[in-house]
C-alpha cells in the first residue's frame, strides 16, 4: 500500500464583515495511505478525453478534519495537482476520501 502526504482543501465560510460570510479555502497537510489507485478515461464529443482518477485515500484525521469533513473540496495529489473529493467516509480515527476529476478553482458550490 502506497503512502500519502498532501494537502486537503476545506471550503469554510468566514465572516468578512459583520453579517457577511464568504467561503475561504483552508489547506491542511495530512498523512495516510492510498487504498485504491486507478484511472479512467471518458470519451465524449469533444476532441480531448476527460481524465478521471478513482482513487481512495485514507488519512489520519485531526480534530479539525473531524469537525469539518463536510467542507472538504479537494486533495492535492500527486505533485500539487488538485482533484475533486467526490465522497467522504468517517472511519475513526481515519477519514476515507474518494477522489475523481480535476478540481476547478472557479467552481462555486
Amino acid at each position: 500500500m502506497a503512502k500519502f502526504c498532501g494537502k486537503i482543501g476545506f471550503a469554510i465560510e468566514v465572516e468578512e464583515r459583520p453579517g457577511v460570510y464568504l467561503p475561504r479555502i483552508i489547506e491542511k497537510t495530512y498523512f495516510g495511505d492510498i487504498i485504491r489507485n486507478s484511472r479512467r478515461k471518458e470519451s465524449s464529443s469533444s476532441v480531448n478525453f476527460s481524465l478521471n482518477i478513482e482513487n481512495q485515500i485514507s488519512v489520519i484525521a485531526d480534530p479539525f478534519a473531524n469537525e469539518n469533513f463536510q467542507f472538504i473540496k479537494y486533495v492535492e495529489y500527486p505533485k500539487g495537482t488538485k482533484w475533486n473529493v467526490s465522497s467522504v467516509e468517517i472511519e475513526y480515527p481515519r477519514i476515507l476520501l474518494n477522489i475523481g476529476g480535476l478540481y476547478n478553482d472557479q467552481e462555486s458550490d
